[in-house]
């Protein structure tokens, strides 16, 4: 996908406004066929669009200035701005961590479908070294000999769901899986509703 335009016949765009170079690009490609097409500009409201992209389980959008030359590196003319969710997810095993001993690697969590518990993936960033070593004890206390979700990890420590994740993730897979997930904080629940419910759209 084509979204900007630096060159073209030797001649250098760099210094022009984004605008004019954008006009350039579209005249050459937007009745072009084949491997190479335009990415679509969207002129709109950044918030509501920010919201209908999340909505859509996408991870965000580039804004950009269009009165701004071409200028590397991070400049402030333009944006990265992605969405972000957050919730509570049951654990229900881990990995061990094969560059600490005695700390967990990556937890694996679940998520309600009904009243079920499903497997959501895993979370292995976020945590300091303590937290790692902390809940590794923790979570041996709990453990269990069969998953509690249909889950066969070679090597992962199954446990009884009574500990819960506070998750902040990018979005949810098609496959019904947390993308790009990172651990807040620990939770106890009182009971299994505060367990984040698996979109209808998930596996």
């Amino acid at each position: 996908m084509a979204f900007d335009l630096l060159y073209l016949d030797g001649q250098d765009l760099t210094g022009r406004p984004l605008v004019e170079r954008r006009q350039l690009i579209e005249t050459i490609l937007v009745e072009r066929q084949g491997n190479i097409q335009l990415s679509e500009r969207i002129e709109a409201n950044g918030d509501i669009l920010l919201q209908h992209v999340c909505d859509l389980g996408l991870e965000g959008i580039i804004a950009k200035r269009l009165d701004r030359p071409y200028r590397s590196g991070r400049t402030g003319d333009w944006l990265k701005v992605t969405c972000s969710q957050a919730g509570s997810f049951a654990i229900v095993g881990y990995e061990p961590s094969v560059a600490m001993q005695g700390a967990i690697g990556r937890l694996l969590l679940a998520a309600r479908k009904g009243e079920q518990l499903v497997y959501v993936g895993g979370v292995g960033t976020g945590f300091t070294d303590k937290t790692l070593r902390d809940l590794k004890r923790r979570l041996d206390e709990i453990q269990t000999s069969t998953p509690v979700v249909t889950l066969r990890r070679k090597g992962a420590v199954y446990v009884e769901p009574t500990l819960v994740a506070e998750i902040q993730f990018r979005a949810w897979t098609h496959e019904g899986k947390l993308r790009h997930a990172s651990f807040k904080r620990l939770r106890e629940p009182a009971d299994n509703a505060e367990v984040a419910e698996l979109p209808e759209s998930g596996a």
